[in-house]
């Protein structure tokens, strides 16, 4: 058992009424591996919205959710204490129900869920192919790319450019004399990217990969330092990317990350036109979220800056650069 405070007749109570209902359960063992929304709860273990949202919120009653607004959604998610008697209590929960066929069925079902976003996402870009080049210009990203660029000096080293598209940052970082591995889901994009590196002068120094976020063909600690601009919001487990980031890193090396901002202290609009036209699936990340999901990938010294739109035409949210180290010492 893990260690922690002593359990009172109140606290026992309170466990077990919340752990002893199969509905709650599975909410949990759901919410532990994915981010969620009421809907996606819905169809993945369907019942009525208002059972769900009933449990729900006597599971964030107990402490047990936290949430997160995207646009008109909300999203929970479950992080299972590490003491105490909550932990203790699911971690006999978890290890009872690890050959349970229902909860077997729901995760298969919400794997489905996952793939189908991925492959929304994929052929949402296999759709675009070079006319991306065109679309992506609503971002107005220049100057944060100069800026994320910036992050990843000196010269000389091997950057994994994730979610590379047509490669407008993989070639602008070659021509700055860096390696680059350029990675995307799409074939499609690679296309178009290999069109532009067949023009470049030393076109040796980028290499393009087929490969998603979320499973990079790249070795443990394979790059000194790892670039995902403009990415995480098209990925369905942005916690799990950033892992991904930090596995492909070497020790000491960097991780750059660009991306929409959603403060959540505050109601956001919805902007669902980024959905509509750039096929996102998240329309922006707090910043306190940000950092603690590198935080939890074991990554230091974390910065975040936020830069506000500066778009005259587009209600664009505000972006934030970020930027991450994995320890050289594995025992820091």
């Amino acid at each position: 058992m893990v260690e922690g405070p002593p359990m009172t007749v109140d606290t026992f109570q309170r466990v077990v009424k919340t752990l002893g209902d199969s509905t709650r359960l599975r909410l949990l063992a759901l919410l532990e591996r994915q981010e969620l929304s009421v809907a996606d709860l819905v169809k993945l273990l369907d019942l009525p919205q208002s059972t769900v949202s009933r449990h729900l919120a006597h599971l964030k009653e107990q402490g047990l959710l936290s949430e997160r607004r995207d646009g008109a959604f909300c999203y929970s998610r479950f992080t299972p204490p590490s003491d105490g008697a909550w932990g203790d209590g699911w971690l006999l929960a978890r290890g009872s129900l690890r050959d349970d066929p229902q909860i077997a069925a729901d995760a298969e079902a919400l794997d489905a869920l996952l793939r189908a976003r991925t492959l929304g996402s994929r052929e949402f870009f296999d759709s675009l192919g070079a006319e991306w080049d065109r679309l992506r210009k609503v971002f107005q990203d220049d100057l944060q790319r100069a800026r994320a660029i910036g992050r990843l000096v000196p010269r000389g080293l091997t950057i994994a450019d994730v979610g590379t598209g047509t490669g407008v940052l993989a070639m602008e970082m070659a021509q700055l004399g860096m390696r680059v591995i350029a990675i995307d889901q799409s074939e499609a994009m690679l296309a178009s990217a290999d069109a532009k590196r067949a023009a470049l002068k030393d076109p040796d120094r980028v290499e393009l990969r087929h490969g998603a976020a979320t499973d990079l063909p790249l070795r443990d600690g394979e790059v000194d330092a790892v670039l995902a601009h403009m990415v995480l919001h098209y990925v369905p487990s942005p916690r799990d990317a950033i892992a991904e980031l930090a596995r492909v890193v070497r020790p000491g090396g960097r991780i750059v990350l660009v991306d929409f901002t959603a403060p959540e202290d505050r109601p956001q609009p919805d902007r669902e036109w980024l959905q509509k036209d750039l096929g996102v699936i998240w329309q922006g990340f707090a910043i306190a979220r940000v950092r603690e999901w590198l935080e939890r990938a074991g990554l230091r010294n974390v910065e975040i800056e936020l830069h506000e739109s500066s778009s005259d035409d587009r209600d664009l949210p505000a972006t934030f650069i970020a930027c991450a180290d994995r320890p050289a010492d594995p025992l820091t």
